[in-house]
């Protein structure tokens, strides 16, 4: 595995702040961004990744915008979008990689008071739902929150290629229901 770090070991990995505005309805939370992603600063970077075709499929964000217009579109839809960890030391891109000692998470306990129309979370697979409910969850039900759906999804990865592109965009439409339904 090629790692990105010239002396062969990881360092300090620090993600992007949230997507969000005070009309956004669900999050979508990944774990943390891969290399391509932190080096374009942009999230769902890698071309291989399905993110953004599978948001263009559902709510109509033409893949050929600029990231801007992409995002844009993501909060005229009432999608927010952020990572569980804040940052993290991680040799190469997969959430397999990541240290979990040196991880820390997103401060969520303010971020869900300030987006209150949130009402749906959403993983881009296991690693973010498995991080987030260990180290995210106790926190907010000890400050009272927990009126939040969890939701796991496949992950939109190249690395997650054993899921058919298709399959992923049929579970992934639980993001528009979501959505609808609000």
């Amino acid at each position: 595995m090629k790692n990105h770090n010239p002396k062969n070991r990881s360092k300090p990995e620090t993600g992007f702040p949230p997507v969000a505005d005070a009309n956004s309805r669900v999050l979508v939370l990944g774990s943390m961004p891969g290399i391509m992603s932190l080096e374009r600063r942009q999230y769902y970077a890698q071309p291989r990744n399905a993110f953004w075709p599978i948001m263009g499929e559902l709510f109509g964000i033409a893949h050929d915008l600029d990231y801007a217009e992409r995002l844009q579109g993501l909060l005229d839809a009432g999608v927010a979008l952020w990572d569980v960890l804040r940052s993290c030391e991680r040799s190469g891109s997969l959430d397999t990689n990541i240290d979990m000692k040196t991880a820390i998470s997103n401060d969520f306990a303010g971020f869900f008071p300030v987006h209150s129309r949130i009402d749906r979370v959403f993983f881009n697979g296991a690693t973010a739902a498995r991080v987030f409910a260990r180290r995210v969850s106790p926190e907010l039900q000890a400050a009272g929150g927990g009126s939040i759906e969890l939701i796991r999804l496949p992950s939109t990865s190249p690395a997650h290629a054993a899921m058919p592109y298709q399959e992923k965009l049929r579970r992934w439409s639980v993001v528009e229901r979501a959505i609808c339904a609000s």
